[in-house]
């Protein structure tokens, strides 16, 4: 299938460009996954164009059940969904490699029979023994061409040989190792050895499906990480074979640990996509952080805090830096706080919950309960900087007044004044009217500090934890309110009871 009519392999701004992210099911989903996609989606939506998402599944050995249903989740999580996918179909299906077989092994043949690859017999123990002597005599690397020329019959003489063999592309001495890069401009890569692109079990390597898939799904800007620089000249050089337009290329600078070291999933926690979900932070802050990382601030006057329409609207290749971005947890907190102060602390409350409910911290709270977190949430909206914190600041109100656990350290930490402050709070609250913040906090200071000559945190410690079982909680006196008259002379009667 041929790029249709009315796009461009150029994909200029003129043209609408069509974009791919195409991750391996291997495993947790890589944060530079979503780093790929906000930028194909930014070029595509720029130009008017579409985002696909190809599952490239054709390494069977290394295949983590579960794992493409978590690339599909999280991407929507992000709001970078595929305009065209294994999910929602679209008129270059399939997008999954596995199930597109066929349709690599014509261009094989095609490859083959103009002289432009080649059968290889070669064993593993073979390879591993020529890349030994290879490092021992400094000879140079790659593939050594012994199957080069050879029937079958011919090396099955020679040593080393398997019966199943794989395919080879046969590298030409004159190779052109520059190419155009959407970022970088003119760029030179290293010359390629005799790449495998046909293995023994019949599945396609990445850089024969790769060229064929973005080909035959009309392909237009490849986007992604600088590491496949030194493959470019390979995929180049299997398109003009082949007979294929040539898309543009963009690579992208790579993610990097605060030592400069790539960011990897074993090192790093934070490389896992999923780990963002599980700690709390909102996917349109993991989207701002992800967009500066490689592109300058597009927010009003300049700030930092931008929409994904705001940087859409602003997209230009010129302006993504080459230099390797530092991963900075640091920053995205920052960011993450940003957006969680600026929210309506209804919604911030919705969130907060479903986040809570997701990772098993809360059970579904009934409407009552939820109404107390919504009332509660803007107690803390500054004070958060990820929705998990939320938890610990919130869990007393989601608990009956006489299930309520007081902390050890929070009770240790009382001073001998605490039963005398108990005592006094409650004469004092029993008739109060009307319980409000303003109210309470006037009633409770005038007994506790101005009769019995309390310091306020002296005076109002025991009553907070008697409150919120803790010795740190949101306001105190909002957060009576909020449990209402009932439920916090109860709690601070049965607090009374400990001391």
């Amino acid at each position: 299938m041929s790029i249709p009519s009315d796009l461009s392999a150029a994909g200029t701004p003129t043209a609408p460009a069509r974009t791919r992210v195409a991750p391996s099911p291997t495993g947790d989903p890589h944060v530079g996954t979503a780093y790929m996609a906000l930028f194909d989606v930014a070029w595509a939506r720029h130009t008017g164009g579409r985002f696909v998402l190809r599952i490239e599944d054709t390494d069977r050995v290394r295949l983590v059940a579960g794992s493409e249903q978590q690339i599909y989740e999280s991407l929507d999580w992000l709001g970078l969904r595929p305009d065209e996918g294994p999910q929602t179909g679209g008129p270059f299906a399939p997008y999954r490699q596995s199930e597109r077989l066929d349709t690599y092994r014509p261009y094989v043949d095609r490859l083959i029979d103009q002289g432009h690859a080649y059968y290889c017999w070669c064993s593993a123990e073979r390879l591993a023994e020529m890349r030994a002597e290879q490092q021992r005599d400094k000879s140079g690397s790659g593939y050594d061409r012994l199957c080069y020329g050879k029937s079958r019959e011919e090396r099955a003489q020679l040593p080393g040989f398997t019966e199943t063999p794989v395919v080879r592309m046969l590298i030409p001495d004159d190779v052109s190792l520059a190419f155009d890069d959407l970022i970088r401009g003119e760029v030179r890569a290293p010359r390629p050895d005799d790449q495998v692109i046909l293995k023994a079990d019949g599945f396609p390597t990445y850089h024969l499906a790769v060229v064929v898939d973005d080909h035959e799904m009309g392909i237009t800007t490849v986007v992604r990480g600088e590491e496949w620089i030194s493959s470019t000249p390979k995929h180049i050089l299997l398109q003009e074979w082949l007979g294929l337009p040539v898309p543009q290329y963009a690579h992208m600078p790579l993610l990097r640990n605060t030592d400069k070291s790539k960011i990897s999933k074993r090192r790093n926690p934070a490389a896992r996509l999923l780990w963002f979900r599980e700690q709390g932070y909102l996917p349109e802050a993991l989207r701002n952080f992800l967009q500066l990382l490689a592109y300058p601030p597009v927010g009003d006057d300049g700030s930092e805090i931008a929409t994904l329409d705001q940087f859409v609207d602003s997209f230009d290749w010129s302006r993504v830096n080459t230099t390797g971005p530092i991963f900075d947890v640091k920053k995205l907190d920052w960011i993450n706080g940003a957006y969680i102060r600026a929210m309506d602390p209804g919604d911030l409350a919705d969130r907060i919950i479903d986040h809570l409910v997701e990772r098993g911290v809360w059970t579904e709270p009934d409407a009552v309960r939820r109404e107390l977190v919504r009332r509660a949430t803007p107690l803390i909206q500054e004070r958060l900087t990820l929705l998990g914190e939320a938890a610990d600041k919130l869990d007393f109100l989601l608990v009956d007044d006489t299930t309520l656990e007081v902390d050890d350290d929070a009770l240790e930490k009382l001073t001998d004044d605490a039963a005398r402050v108990v005592d006094a709070a409650l004469g004092v609250l029993e008739g109060l009217s009307p319980w409000d913040a303003e109210t309470i906090q006037a009633a409770l200071r005038a007994k506790l500090v101005d009769d019995l000559g309390l310091k306020p945190k002296v005076a109002f410690g025991p009553v907070r934890v008697g409150i919120t079982g803790r010795q740190v909680s949101p306001p105190l006196f909002e957060s009576m309110d909020i449990l209402g008259h009932d439920s916090s002379l109860a709690r601070l009667a049965r607090f009374r009871e400990l001391l």
